[in-house]
């Protein structure tokens, strides 16, 4: 294909095809193949268009790079009202390996990039799980950082396992962790 057959510059109005969801769905897709963000280049090839047309829905790379993470962060487990928060965080530990297992690349990326709106998504959810425990402010900090840190630990062993690892292997640790909280909860009040 010659340059002459991409569109070039802003989309077209109406009949344009490409959109900022269009973009970040394409954007998955590639990174799902190829286990890493795609480049703007390669992402226009894949859509068909010229570079600077993502430019338009995207101001920079970094804006781009942000609205995929935390699109994939939103697909994770979100807790449902009633459902008991033992059951609603492992819920959210298993979606959230499962993510990370099917984007070989998003761990790294999320650990290098600078924005905070992938962990903003994902410290919601774990906020409101913890709601009915009433724990202190800094406590819930500190047990947020330790869950983090222990699920990206074991997404990163479960990379390097080759399938020694599964996901079902973390339930201990997990229930051990939520028996912590429960006594953290209990010797608060």
């Amino acid at each position: 294909m010659s340059v002459n057959e991409k569109k070039r510059g802003r989309p077209s109005g109406k009949g344009s095809q490409l959109s900022q969801a269009t973009i970040i769905e394409q954007a998955k897709v590639m990174m799902a193949e190829e286990g890493k963000i795609p480049s703007i280049r390669k992402l226009a090839l894949a859509l068909n268009v010229d570079a600077m047309a993502i430019y338009h829905y995207f101001k920079n790379k970094e804006a781009l790079l942000e609205a995929i993470t935390v699109s994939l962060v939103t697909d994770i487990y979100e807790p449902q009202f009633g459902t008991p928060w033992r059951q609603a965080l492992e819920s959210l530990c298993h979606s959230y390996l499962s993510l990370l297992a099917s984007y070989s690349g998003l761990l790294e990326t999320l650990l290098t990039m600078k924005s905070t709106g992938p962990a903003q998504v994902f410290t919601e959810r774990f906020n409101c799980i913890l709601e009915p425990l009433a724990l202190d402010e800094s406590i819930r900090n500190d047990a947020l950082g330790l869950l983090v840190d222990y699920l990206h630990g074991f997404a990163l062993a479960m990379k390097c396992s080759a399938g020694a690892l599964t996901i079902e292997m973390c339930e201990g640790a997990v229930a051990m962790y939520c028996r912590a909280l429960e006594n953290e909860s209990a010797s608060a009040q």
